[in-house]
């Protein structure tokens, strides 16, 4: 007689919860655990069991429960299911020549897995380690390339599983399991602290942030440290803005958030430019072409007016949505009448190959500027390293100066 007083118990109750998450069931005074190899599969939802044993209740049980080795090996939803409905499930033993390989095909073709879910259960294979049983040597071992092929995911993929089980914290794991983040965007968090991905993950979870992507930006965006503003009056301001490009729904272009904390137009505007600045006065202003239109409302915020631009030509080519994309745009914005000390004309076009950091300028443009502008005080806005004869303000030099 079947043990009703555990399988019938509502779902949300938590005793029985506590017994799926460990995979061990019981029936009357027998209990029957969960094989690992049944375990590299996720177990259906309450909803998805309850459906299964109101049709087992209705047609029967279609397919048996298969042990091996004294646990259950395939069926552990029906096992389950057979529980709720209250009817005693049909078992069979398992005799064939490789139990993994066939657990691996029969979950594949009854379940809908993303490549990020087939990854994760292809890293968890090649991790198994060896039994006592010499006679499953050859069953039990697999490679990430072999477990790739089985698993039907690439071998890039499975990579990425492998670090994020190795680096990141349980539930980025979990996350990308139930199919709620990417492996490769799970790897990528995984090279972060443990404490970041916590912070992240747990605003993914309470729903504060709705894509891991938006997680980790207000994460980087609460941890900008507090700088205070820098004193005095300026005559030139250079500014390379942390652009943050969701303005324009190119929240992908340059991927600027991995390496720094971006702020909106809203932001920057607010930012008190204007009143570090004399009457007359220049801005060199950093911008790129999917934000050329909005950074004009910057460029009014901080009290100038447009007149012109340098082109840096990049020499390297950066993925575009419209074309390939090798150049950016110094604007040069004036406030009251500032025209060059020096009247030295420089090509408006710069052809300066790339260096391998991220958004980093050559410092050519800095001694154009200080070929063209020869006297007043010159302040540097979210500079990343101290410059001669500059003030320099931003979140690096910060750092740099605190450590």
């Amino acid at each position: 007689m079947w043990s009703r007083n555990l399988f019938n118990r509502p779902l949300s109750v938590p005793h029985y919860g506590e017994r799926l998450v460990k995979g061990v069931f019981k029936m009357s005074q027998h209990i029957i655990a969960f094989h690992e190899y049944a375990d590299l599969f996720p177990l259906s939802s309450d909803e998805e069991l309850e459906t299964l044993a109101a049709d087992i209740t209705q047609n029967g049980q279609r397919y048996p429960v298969l042990l091996y080795e004294g646990k259950i090996l395939d069926g552990r939803n029906r096992y389950r299911a057979c529980g709720l409905a209250d009817i005693k499930p049909v078992m069979e033993e398992y005799t064939g020549p490789d139990p993994l390989g066939m657990v691996i095909s029969l979950n594949l073709r009854r379940r809908h897995l993303s490549e990020s879910q087939r990854a994760m259960i292809a890293s968890n294979v090649a991790n198994m380690r060896q039994g006592e049983r010499t006679d499953l040597l050859q069953i039990c071992r697999r490679s990430q390339s072999e477990a790739a092929e089985m698993l039907n995911v690439s071998l890039r993929s499975v990579a990425s599983a492998a670090k994020v089980k190795e680096y990141g914290i349980p539930e980025l794991g979990e996350a990308v399991t139930r199919d709620e983040i990417s492996v490769s965007e799970a790897a990528k968090l995984a090279e972060m602290e443990p404490e970041f991905q916590k912070r992240v993950m747990k605003k993914v979870s309470s729903g504060e942030a709705k894509k891991v992507k938006d997680a980790v930006r207000r994460v980087k965006h609460e941890d900008r440290p507090n700088i205070p503003a820098p004193a005095g009056k300026y005559r030139v301001i250079y500014a390379d803005p942390p652009w943050k490009y969701g303005n324009s729904g190119l929240d992908d272009y340059g991927h600027a958030e991995r390496h720094y904390p971006t702020m909106s137009i809203k932001e920057l505007s607010a930012l008190p430019v204007k009143e570090l600045t004399e009457d007359n006065a220049v801005l060199f202003l950093w911008a790129t072409s999917p934000l050329l239109e909005e950074c004009f409302e910057v460029i009014r915020a901080w009290g100038f007016e447009y007149k012109t631009s340098f082109v840096w030509d990049k020499v390297g080519h950066n993925m575009g949505h419209y074309n390939s994309v090798r150049h950016e745009f110094l604007l040069v914005c004036t406030r009251g009448s500032c025209t060059p000390d020096n009247l030295k004309l420089f090509d408006s076009v710069q052809t300066i190959e790339k260096s391998g950091r991220h958004s980093e300028k050559p410092e050519e443009f800095r001694q154009i500027i200080d070929t063209l502008y020869t006297y007043g005080n010159k302040i540097e806005l979210f500079a990343r390293q101290p410059a001669k004869g500059w003030v320099v303000w931003g979140n690096e030099p910060a750092r740099e100066s605190a450590a």
